[in-house]
């Protein structure tokens, strides 16, 4: 037999299970019928972060199954799935924000291929940027951080993209209610080189012509209307092999959000004159990631990993106005534009060494620079008038200037197995911020333990020490493209945090698994906005705007997860409380008193559950319940005292911070999947996807508001955004 095929067969085997990354080398060298081969075994771990791993706090999503639930408006999306699991938040309704035990939204690490995003939200927090497709695997760390993440506070989610087909074409279109999209996969140059390709992009604005096109035509003063939101993204990875030994990734990452409007007057009467006005505005915001990597396998004991980054989030604003006046012997024309931009640059190159002496012993090294760039918000005023053959122009350029930090970090990682019970990851991980001449630095230890009781049952601990060096400001319920990145200064410190967890393990002869985990975190220079201060404020530094102080969260979290079989799911619930407290001298909120910050929320369940009939049928279900958010609103109200004869003024009363609780969230979602292979070409599978969102149409609170009713009593009013959304989808893939 011809040992050719059972080579590539082998080497193809040890790449998929990822005990090395190794690609069998295609040339024109002639193997004998006789060459031996060497003795190969081949082994792989079902579970990754099971009963018997040293890491805690660790999921690792099925991206199948995630494929296979209901999804909001038909869109699968990685981040609101990761919302189902225990310890992990919502934001609002049907936002795709996170809060992972009591942090904020930036003080998530999210990365694609090893690269940080910044911005992961389309259509203001709705949707994220990742497209199920185009994703090979999502690991989220909420707790016991190992040592080679760095950079945020509360958990990092890990995407690595699909490296492409080296033999084969596959690929996918979809076709959905709000947006449409494709993925192909494979070989450029077969057996070194391949490729994966994915675009998605929303049609809002397509649907919207029409119905502006009949609103321009029934207003006689307008002569043309456009407007429209759509968003966008490219996923692009490339892989080639040199040999055995080296391989080649570049990762490319394109998306944008786009918000316009288009705006002209018909022409009307000015004395004895004609004029016509044209309004134009358009929002851009998105971002642009691209990576290299090199890896290099030495011998089977060492691995080195080196790579370049770059990355950019972008917000991008216009507002234009003209103004023409037609007379009969001279024009006059008037132009006014305001443009405001913000976002941030990185570039960053990083060396990563992995070195297993035994199979019981793991060593790795790393270290990185990242130069950056952030431009809070620089804003620039155009005036333009023409008149009588004369031209008059203003430029003027102000807001904040731009500010150019240096952060390095170096890190070691030694995991370690014991005897038969014992086994640990041990780490330190240093980082270093220069900001405006100024350095901070940081040591950051890290662990996390297992203690085996018995084969499927373990104790588990942990521990880590985190600093970040940029916050994210916000006042929004939702995520804004205006909300500002900003890095330290000599007036804000590195926000830091302390994290200590227990979990108890036990893995059921691979039919379900079983975890509880309590966790401590401590959370301190922690920024908020001053009362009364806002993004919009008229302070000229955002600084000025906030203040620090310090917060803490605690909670229980259960997991019940089956994922093998027909019947897949996981049932996960989670207790737990998240305070602030701000009460540093010229820095104080709420009086200096603790409150509940605006997502603590004591109970959070969540219940998914998905069912194959057979090759041709699944449903799916998931019920949601969790306690409300808190809101700052007032509550009681009193009359001001006239005091200088001007009659006197009702005023709102606010006693705390945080001091309303909106009512419980729940909701109901159920999808089902039709799969069939056409006649003609069978090689071609076609699937209808139905989900319907909210099946009980429970009005959820949105945000809540006072106002009075018919009886001109004061009282609170509710808003609701998503009542029961039914959704089709087609897919087809070969």
């Amino acid at each position: 037999m011809n040992p050719c095929p059972i080579r590539y067969a082998v080497l193809l085997l040890l790449l998929l299970t990822g005990v090395i990354t190794l690609h069998a080398q295609t040339n024109d060298t002639i193997v004998e019928p006789h060459t031996d081969l060497n003795e190969v075994t081949v082994t792989a771990t079902k579970k990754q972060f099971g009963a018997d791993a040293s890491q805690m706090s660790v999921v690792a999503l099925p991206l199948e199954q995630i494929k296979s639930l209901p999804a909001f408006m038909g869109e699968t999306d990685i981040i609101k799935s990761l919302q189902l699991m225990p310890g992990v938040q919502g934001g609002t309704e049907g936002s795709s924000g996170m809060y992972v035990r009591g942090g904020g939204p930036d003080e998530n690490l999210l990365l694609v291929d090893g690269v940080p995003v910044y911005n992961v939200n389309h259509a203001l927090g709705f949707f994220s940027i990742f497209d199920a497709d185009a994703v090979k695997s999502v690991t989220l760390y909420k707790g016991s951080f190992p040592a080679r993440f760095g950079g945020r506070l509360s958990s990092v989610v890990d995407v690595q993209l699909k490296d492409g087909n080296l033999y084969a074409y596959h690929g996918k279109a979809s076709i959905g209610l709000i947006s449409s999209k494709f993925y192909v996969e494979g070989p450029l140059w077969k057996g070194h080189t391949a490729f994966s390709l994915s675009g998605r992009r929303t049609y809002y604005d397509l649907f919207m012509q029409p119905v502006l096109a009949i609103i321009s035509g029934q207003n006689e003063s307008l002569k043309r209307l456009t407007a429209g939101y759509y968003f966008w993204d490219v996923n692009a990875k490339v892989t080639h092999s040199f040999s055995q030994q080296d391989k080649l990734f570049s990762t490319f990452y394109m998306g944008d959000d786009v918000v316009y409007a288009n705006v002209k007057t018909r022409d009307y009467a000015v004395g004895a004159s004609t004029a016509e006005e044209r309004l134009k505005t358009r929002m851009q915001w998105g971002n642009i990631v691209a990576a290299l990597r090199w890896n290099h396998v030495f011998n089977s004991n060492l691995l080195l990993n080196t790579a370049v980054h770059y990355t950019q989030y972008r917000f991008h604003t216009k507002v234009g106005m003209e103004t023409a006046l037609k007379a009969s012997m001279d024009n006059e024309n008037g132009q006014f534009a305001l443009t405001y931009n913000s976002g941030i640059h990185d570039v960053t190159g990083k060396v990563e060494l992995d070195y297993t002496p035994t199979d019981d012993h793991t060593l790795r090294f790393g270290a990185n620079y990242t130069y950056h760039i952030y431009r809070p918000a620089i804003q620039s005023l155009m005036t333009r008038m023409e008149m009588s053959r004369q031209v008059e122009t203003m430029d003027t350029t102000f807001g904040d200037v731009p500010v150019h930090a240096h952060e390095t970090a170096l890190y070691a990682e030694d995991e370690m197995t014991l005897g038969n019970y014992v086994k640990m990851n041990l780490g330190l991980h240093y980082s270093t911020m220069t900001v405006d001449s100024k350095f901070h630095h940081s040591l950051q230890p890290r662990l996390s333990a297992r203690f085996k009781l018995y084969d499927e049952l373990s104790l588990k601990a942990g521990y880590a020490y985190m600093t970040q060096y940029v916050h994210l400001l916000s006042n929004n319920n939702v995520s804004l493209p205006s909300d500002l990145w900003v890095p330290i200064t000599e007036h804000i410190q590195p926000m830091k945090t302390h994290q200590a967890s227990l979990g108890l393990f036990y893995d059921l002869r691979d039919w379900v698994s079983f975890s509880v985990e309590g966790y401590y975190k401590h959370m301190d220079n922690l920024l908020e906005y001053r009362d009364g201060a806002n993004f919009f404020s008229s302070s000229s530094a955002w600084y000025d705007k906030v203040c620090q102080g310090r917060g803490w969260s605690y909670g229980i979290e259960v997991l019940v997860e089956r994922s093998v079989g027909n019947t897949t799911g996981w049932i996960g619930y989670t207790w737990s409380r998240t305070l602030r407290q701000f009460d540093r001298e010229g820095e104080t909120l709420n009086q200096g008193q603790p409150f509940p910050a605006k997502y603590d929320r004591i109970h959070d369940l969540s219940i998914t559950l998905s069912h194959r009939f057979s090759d041709f049928v699944d449903v799916s279900a998931s019920w949601v319940f969790s306690t409300g958010n808190c809101a700052t609103l007032a509550l009681q109200q009193y009359r001001q005292a006239d005091l200088f004869g001007y009659g006197s003024q009702t005023l709102d009363y606010i006693g705390q911070r945080n001091n309303f609780r909106f009512e419980n969230y729940h909701r109901l979602d159920l999808a089902a999947n039709f799969h069939y292979h056409g006649k003609h070409v069978p090689r071609i599978l076609h699937t209808w996807s139905v989900s319907v969102y909210n099946v009980y149409n429970r009005k959820n609170p949105y945000m809540m508001y006072p106002g009075y009713n018919d009886d001109e009593h004061y009282v609170l009013r509710k808003v609701t955004l998503f009542p029961i959304m039914p959704t089709l989808t087609y897919n087809l893939a070969f």
